[in-house]
């Protein structure tokens, strides 16, 4: 009894707390509560109602009524927690770019510049999205409202979402309030500043784990109700296409469902760089996409055509095949997109390999001019002659480039473009700036290379997280699609049997219902899933990895060809099985 009254409590705590975030969350906006009730909750609950009513007073049939008020409710729901999930997603905006902007800060705060330039300059870098907004907040309560930095820091601490920016303001107000410079508690906090983001990445990556649990649990679950809804329409005789198409859309949102959580869940960390002016000259990318386009829609057009009787199509190809499978006309137009995939996988493997060694060369880079007191150039005359493995042909084109004069930062431009890495964009920027401001190269480079060793280890327990994914979707797309088809194969293989008999002798009529299906019909749409499920996995592997898009093409081919194969498979053997 205790145990319960226990649970009731804790229940109504967890209520009552979610209650009070949803009130506060109210006050974030960027508007007021008035506002926000006048132009969004009160259209929405009157659209509710207008539901409501319109259940009431249709005449048309209950099935088409019934839905009406649940959509008005959902619309109404999403209105109230809105401002709670609009919080939410500008904490993990913050989240995402605060190693960045505090690494910048860092940075900065090692030249020659005023902290409130620092400030302000930071305020201006629109990539940091939600988190340049917060220090722009900060920079205007300094110039408009004349209040110190430190007074700044402290009161916009209070209305922050993030509890990492919040602790920072706090601790930053404080120290400069105390006189202590605002570089030293920057340097200082490097180690509490990175393992804060460590925290949350590793939580993203441990609740991603507990995700992949219950995605497999309910595409098991839509598996099992699948192929109930091809089997159970034999006995019963209701229409077998409209239930399957059923269960097939509840799984299609099931899918969808988890691919979005997921999305929201996976850290950003982006591993491409790509300035949009730069991206057309890449002939090799260009190609591979062109190529695996082009490619696809040619086959899917021959073997169409085919399908149709216009043509050789897939039975010209196969000609040694007696009877082609009808999986073959999905897996083979998918083909060509695997050149484009692997060719992107081999260019972000490289990049990889440059991020492994960009920390190594930064840190030497630095301490080098340090100790020298010599510029870039002079520096990598002998740093070039060491192996940075992948990253040294770029080094040795950074110094050609400044050898001849050309702008330090055009060619540290090219060399951030050429390694095709964002990281490195974002870190050789950094280096940069703080050098030409004055900052202690030696430092910058350790700051630097510190911070971006720790980002690649926890790039590596993410690539582990994708890898058990791979493993687990791979196996979800042979299972499923082996039930599928065994269920398939045995409704096929019932009403061959029923035909084969004199139905009114045996009486079967009332006990099969053969004649309500349409096989060829209830195959595409199994084909269908087989595709679908293929793009979706392979788009959230991707998700999970951080990877380029464009890559999951390898995954999708894949997922493909073993979701046709297991089909054409598994009808064979059964088929060969059941006629013994």
């Amino acid at each position: 009894m205790a145990t319960q009254t226990d649970q009731s409590t804790n229940r109504l705590d967890t209520f009552l707390t979610f209650v009070s975030e949803l009130l506060a969350s109210y006050d974030k906006l960027e508007m007021s509560r008035k506002r926000y009730f006048l132009t969004i909750l009160l259209p929405a609950l009157v659209v509710f109602v207008a539901t409501i009513a319109a259940a009431v007073l249709l005449t048309v049939p209950l099935v088409v009524r019934l839905p009406l008020p649940l959509l008005g409710l959902l619309i109404i729901t999403a209105a109230v927690v809105y401002p709670k999930i609009y919080v939410s997603q500008r904490r993990i905006a913050i989240e995402n770019q605060f190693h960045l902007v505090m690494t910048h800060m860092t940075v900065l705060s090692l030249t020659n510049i005023d902290r409130m330039e620092v400030f302000r300059t930071l305020a201006t870098e629109e990539e940091y999205g939600a988190l340049a907004e917060e220090l722009g907040h900060v920079v205007h309560l300094v110039d408009t409202w004349n209040q110190s930095l430190d007074d700044a820091c402290r009161r916009r601490a209070k209305e922050v979402p993030s509890d990492a920016l919040a602790d920072f303001f706090e601790r930053l107000g404080y120290i400069m309030g105390a006189g202590q410079e605002m570089k030293d508690f920057l340097v200082n906090e490097q180690d509490i500043m990175m393992d804060q983001y460590s925290t949350v990445y590793e939580g993203s990556l441990d609740n991603i784990e507990v995700m992949k649990d219950l995605y497999m649990s309910m595409i098991l679950s839509m598996t099992f109700a699948l192929v109930f809804a091809v089997v159970l329409p034999i006995l019963s005789g209701v229409n077998p296409t409209l239930t399957v198409v059923g269960v097939i859309v509840m799984f299609f949102f099931v899918q969808l469902g988890f691919f979005f959580i997921i999305r929201t869940m996976a850290p950003y960390d982006p591993v491409w760089y790509f300035p949009e002016a730069r991206f057309v000259e890449n002939r090799k990318i260009w190609g591979s996409l062109a190529f695996g386009g082009i490619g696809s829609m040619v086959l899917v057009v021959f073997m169409g055509l085919g399908f149709l009787g216009i043509g050789p199509g897939v039975d010209g190809l196969l000609f040694f095949i007696e009877e082609v499978p009808l999986p073959t006309y999905i897996a083979f137009p998918v083909a060509p997109l695997l050149v484009t995939g692997i060719v992107l996988r081999n260019e972000e493997q490289k990049i990889h390999g440059r991020d492994d060694q960009f920390p190594n060369f930064i840190r030497s880079l630095g301490s080098a001019e340090n100790a020298k007191q010599a510029t870039t150039s002079v520096v990598l005359e002998t740093l070039k002659e060491k192996d940075f493995g992948a990253l040294s042909p770029d080094i040795n084109r950074l110094y050609r480039r400044l050898m001849m004069r050309l702008d330090p930062d055009q060619a540290w431009g090219e060399f951030s473009i050429e390694c095709r890495s964002y990281l490195i964009q974002k870190f050789s920027e950094m280096f940069l700036v703080g050098r030409q401001m004055g900052g202690n190269t030696k430092l910058l480079g350790e700051i630097i290379s510190t911070n971006m060793n720790q980002i690649n280890q926890l790039r590596t327990k993410r690539k582990q997280a994708a890898t058990t994914l791979i493993g687990l979707l791979y196996g979800i797309t042979a299972a499923a699609t082996f039930a599928f088809f065994i269920g398939l194969e045995v409704v096929n293989i019932l009403a061959e049997f029923s035909t084969q008999l004199e139905i009114s002798q045996f009486n079967l009529g009332q006990i099969i219902y053969p004649s309500a299906y349409n096989i060829p019909l209830i195959e595409y749409l199994l084909l269908l899933v087989i595709l679908f499920n293929a793009a979706l996995s392979s788009v959230m592997i991707r998700t999970i990895d951080g990877g380029n898009k464009a890559t999951a093409y390898i995954h999708f081919v894949m997922m493909t060809w073993l979701g046709c194969l297991t089909a054409v498979f598994t009808r064979e053997v059964v088929s060969i099985i059941l006629s013994i």
